[in-house]
């Protein structure tokens, strides 16, 4: 069913790129920042209670990242399909996508819970837990399976509301979620006594209190897009749809889930201090990383919705501005992680043995930082405008296709040191992959615009 032309439409397709993306990267950057702080204060107040305590969340991680990477999957693939619809006007059938994409995160949630803590000794092992990690590992564990329901769905959310402009209101509610996790982190942990499961309880409960107000956003109809039972669709086609379009997504966030386990399998080799270490370097880069994640996510609706629109230059315009500012920012990050690492490692950990593995790990990740500004964007540009196997394939590459086998072979030939710069490696063949299929792309796009 078409609907008449609204000012949402109108903003996302007039509006100078300069200013939208600005506009809707702005909040997400923000609440993508608070999300990652929040992240990484678990990191930090666990860490205070010992390695083992500190090394479990890096275990866990993994665990988290496969339920980040289906609410990823089902929200970004909603989401781009919602933006294009928008563009197309066509309102009905974004509503039938982020409905039927809610109600599959609630099911997935519900399975995995139902699944993974039947099996929770066994699953932390399999993800790289030693015998003197697994207490810890369990009683982290355990939590955020029982909150994945909820984590999950709040992906799916927060992409419906971003693929339609209202980032304000998506970083609201996550960045209220975070406020609230770093207040309950210490009282939980500290507070109550309640070690690694506090930190998991926090974040759980910060969860619920995203997912609420997020509800409440579709309950009151705030938006164009609208969340109910008789939105669900029950044709598998537009669950492919979905899936097929977010795929991406979730090789982007599974792999990464993978490729955690094999990096703490790998530096498990060389102790609980290695293993904690990398732990708290990997949360430091996904901490400055989410900025480049929340640019991206600003960057995203923009280009789904006037590719829908058939706005081709705007789409390639909108492109142009996201790698430039964003490899402007991560240069700058990527410096300061290089110049600041042994302070930033130690302010997690002050352990000799840690601190060396970290700053080491830090650096050489720092150096490649600044690619992740041509990664992402090229591959969320190939996924908002609908390219599904070519944003599959570049999501394969950074954690798959080279860090996997990264991992695995540069320690036998370089020992911990092959561990440490694994993922620099990765991301510089990752990068200069991306590039041949960003320029094909908008060869393309010129002939599209000139038989328009």
């Amino acid at each position: 069913m078409k609907q008449k032309e609204d000012p949402q439409f109108k903003l996302m397709t007039t509006e100078p790129v300069s200013r939208l993306i600005p506009r809707l990267a702005v909040p997400t950057v923000l609440s993508m920042m608070i999300t990652g702080v929040y992240n990484t204060a678990d990191t930090y107040f666990v860490s205070q209670l010992g390695t083992s305590a500190s090394a479990a969340v890096g275990i866990v991680f993994s665990l988290m990242a496969i339920i980040q990477a289906v609410g990823f999957t089902l929200g970004m693939g909603c989401g781009s399909l919602i933006s294009r619809r928008l563009g197309e006007k066509n309102q009905e059938a974004a509503s039938v996508y982020g409905s039927s994409a809610f109600a599959a995160a609630i099911l997935f949630g519900l399975l995995l819970s139902a699944f993974s803590l039947s099996h929770l000794k066994g699953l932390v092992q399999l993800l790289g837990a030693t015998p003197s990690i697994t207490p810890y590992a369990e009683d982290y564990a355990k939590w955020i399976l029982l909150g994945s329901p909820v984590i999950c769905s709040c992906f799916v959310m927060n992409n419906v509301l971003r693929s339609e402009g209202h980032a304000k209101f998506s970083a609201v509610a996550l960045t209220s979620g975070g406020i609230l996790n770093m207040l309950l982190d210490p009282l939980f942990i500290y507070k109550f006594n309640l070690g690694t499961s506090g930190a998991a309880i926090a974040t759980v409960t910060s969860q619920s209190a995203s997912f609420l107000i997020f509800l409440q956003f579709f309950i009151r109809k705030k938006g164009t897009v609208s969340l109910g039972v008789k939105y669900v669709s029950l044709k598998l086609k537009t669950y492919a749809d979905i899936m097929t379009t977010g795929i991406p997504s979730l090789f982007r966030q599974g792999l990464a889930s993978v490729a955690t386990i094999f990096l703490n399998t790998s530096a498990g080799l060389y102790g609980d201090a290695a293993i904690s270490a990398m732990t708290i370097a990997t949360k430091v880069v996904m901490l400055c990383g989410s900025l480049m994640i929340g640019i991206g996510q600003g960057f995203s609706p923009v280009a789904g919705y006037n590719y829908g629109a058939g706005l081709y230059k705007r789409v390639k315009a909108a492109w142009k501005w996201t790698a430039l500012v964003s490899t402007c920012l991560l240069l700058f990050l990527g410096g300061m992680i290089f110049a600041f690492a042994p302070q930033i490692v130690r302010w997690f950990r002050n352990d000799d043995q840690v601190v060396s593995v970290g700053v080491f790990a830090l650096r050489a990740q720092a150096l490649s930082f600044p690619l992740h500004a041509l990664i992402i964007s090229i591959n969320m540009l190939m996924q908002a405008c609908g390219k599904k196997l070519q944003a599959t394939f570049l999501s394969l590459n950074r954690q798959g296709i080279y860090f996997i086998p990264l991992v695995i072979l540069l320690p036998k030939i370089m020992g911990l040191t092959g561990v440490e710069i694994s993922q620099a490696c990765a991301d510089i063949l990752s990068a200069l992959t991306a590039i041949p299929y960003l320029l094909l792309f908008f060869r393309e796009l010129k002939k599209e615009d000139s038989a328009l």
